[in-house]
């Protein structure tokens, strides 16, 4: 039995894998640079560690209807022969080995003829997920309709089609336009509700992705996800993070202390979301909801944990965290690791296992 590891992730609630032996690196989206002669689908390019990295929405090349990035989204970093490309994805959940057994190939819609790019080219069927697997050489190199809507016409205002599939004009501001995207931003195209907050941190991403070719010896430097709480920031060890996910649906556990919110089904795994905020000191809001979670892992432990925004992964010099002060959480000193400076606010380093054992906020399963 075949069998080949796929990256397995998701956009527009739908999932998707590629073939992982392609995948470079993944990290968070940061702020691009439009180009005024690419392809549509190409939103714009990226400094990293000093090599341009042309950056694609998947959604606008799968023929979706433009929407806003969004701090959460991430880029996937893909090798196609002497090229590197990267791809905004919603989220990026696992690696799957996929056996040739559960795929669908050869895929009809019955239609006589379909002239359009056969971006995916086949489904699997692991157990109640559907998951399309993509073709990188047709995703990567295959003329769109988008590369030649100057050409055909350029002046209308009217619907395009190719083939069987309609082709919405983009967005007020036309992106068909090549001439004028350099008048706007990557915000104004791509993010315009984004609010100084969020600007600064993509801007940050693309900082420290660029400077890592400055400093690409990662030995000592401490892997953090920051998230905030009650707009405060966190930052915890990548190692115990699993995955970031979004929150669907929550089946409430009876007879559990208020910092148990309840289970989730994680892609038919029970995950149970543990909110550390009172352990933290920080307010409970039960009429705040959150829709995303970090799940972690550690020892024989996996919960998840509610947070407002998952907003970096950042490499952290160990010289730059510095003490609590005595008079801030100081009875929680055995599980906070410090604080660091973080855009112009301070992040908190969390200890989370020995917060998660200390407060014994994981629920005992024989209860």
């Amino acid at each position: 039995m075949e069998t080949k590891p796929y990256l397995i992730f998701s956009l527009h609630n739908l999932r998707y894998g590629i073939d992982a032996t392609l995948v470079q690196e993944i990290f968070l989206l940061p702020e691009l640079n439009p180009i005024i002669e690419a392809p549509t689908d190409i939103v714009g390019i990226l400094n990293l560690r000093s090599q341009l990295i042309p950056i694609m929405h998947l959604g606008l090349r799968l023929g979706y209807k433009m929407q806003n990035c969004h701090l959460s989204d991430s880029v996937i970093v893909l090798q196609w022969q002497d090229l590197q490309i990267g791809i905004i994805v919603n989220s990026v959940y696992e690696v799957k080995n996929i056996s040739s057994e559960v795929i669908e190939t050869n895929i009809s819609y019955g239609r006589v003829k379909e002239s359009t790019a056969r971006f995916i080219h086949s489904i699997a069927k692991l157990d109640a997920d559907i998951i399309m697997l993509l073709d990188p050489e047709q995703l990567i190199c295959s003329a769109s309709v988008e590369d030649i809507l100057p050409v055909l016409n350029s002046d209308s205002d009217e619907i395009e089609t190719f083939g069987d599939r309609p082709q919405l004009k983009e967005k007020e501001i036309h992106l068909s336009d090549r001439e004028s995207i350099h008048k706007y931003s990557f915000y104004d195209l791509y993010y315009p509700q984004v609010t100084p907050q969020e600007t600064a941190i993509f801007r940050e991403r693309a900082e420290n992705l660029r400077r890592q070719a400055e400093s690409s010896d990662f030995t000592g430097l401490i892997p953090l996800a920051v998230f905030g709480l009650n707009d405060e920031y966190f930052g915890l060890d990548l190692d115990v993070v699993r995955e970031f996910t979004n929150i669907c649906h929550v089946t409430q556990i009876p007879c559990c202390p208020n910092h148990i919110v309840g289970n989730v089904n994680l892609r038919g795994e029970i995950v149970t979301l543990v909110d550390i905020r009172q352990a933290l000191n920080l307010a409970l809001d039960r009429d705040r909801t959150t829709s995303k979670a970090i799940v972690i892992s550690f020892n024989e432990t996996i919960a998840g944990i509610p947070v407002d925004e998952v907003f970096d992964v950042m490499y952290l010099r160990p010289s730059d965290l510095t003490p609590v002060p005595v008079a801030v959480h100081s009875a929680n000193d055995e599980y906070l690791r410090g604080n660091a400076p973080y855009l112009e606010k301070m992040l908190t380093v969390l200890d989370l296992p020995q917060l998660l054992s200390k407060n014994s906020l994981v629920v005992d399963e024989e209860i």
